[in-house]
């Protein structure tokens, strides 16, 4: 299993970035995909997630409403659209999956960075 994030960055208050995650190593479209993000000090933190056919998705109330999970199985390919940033979200983010067989697995994740 290898996931590969990218479209990390610094930007500011009020700014959106589009986060992906190429999949590979495991059939994608078979799997529910997460996105977590771990601040500075602070423990791991699950964001949301989105089912193996993308019709389903549940997000963290600390960020309903601005990020929107999205997934292109054509493309073995997870994203995340996070529009209105604070810098309570400034994170490095990583995408998960998990399976019965092998626990869950974890991309090298993306930093961003919301600041003024």
């Amino acid at each position: 299993v290898q996931l590969v994030e990218s479209g990390g960055g610094l930007v500011q208050p009020g700014a959106s970035l589009r986060l992906s995650c190429a999949a590979s190593g495991f059939t994608f479209g078979a799997y529910a995909m997460s996105w977590f993000r771990q601040a500075p000090g602070k423990g791991r933190e699950w964001v949301a997630a989105i089912n193996s056919g993308g019709g389903s998705t549940n997000s963290a109330d600390s960020v309903r409403g601005r990020f929107t999970t999205p997934r292109d199985n054509a493309k073995n390919t997870l994203h995340q659209q996070m529009n209105s940033l604070r810098p309570e979200d400034t994170a490095v983010y990583y995408c998960e999956t998990y399976r019965a067989s092998c626990g869950p697995a974890w991309g090298q994740g993306t930093q961003v960075t919301v600041s003024s």
